[in-house]
């Protein structure tokens, strides 16, 4: 039980990286103020509460879609 949790916990935090990862880039590649306000300003424009729960509710959705998949189509 403990190591489905640790697997969990370790799966929608990599989702959750990726997010934020995207988020960063998007705010230095296409919206342009990140190359004129520096970084300190893109980290706190990023690091929102509603990012952080938009992000954490993908990083269940996406956890639960794929252990749905690992289990119905896991060769056997």
């Amino acid at each position: 039980m403990k190591q489905a949790i640790y697997r969990a916990i370790i799966e929608i935090a990599f989702i959750l990286f990726l997010f934020y990862a995207n988020l960063l880039m998007g705010e230095f590649e296409r919206s342009g103020r990140g190359q004129t306000m520096g970084a300190a300003w893109v980290v706190r424009d990023v690091l929102t509460e509603s990012n952080f729960l938009i992000g954490l509710g993908a990083g269940i959705v996406g956890y639960v879609v794929f252990e749905y998949l690992r289990r119905n189509f896991r060769s056997k």
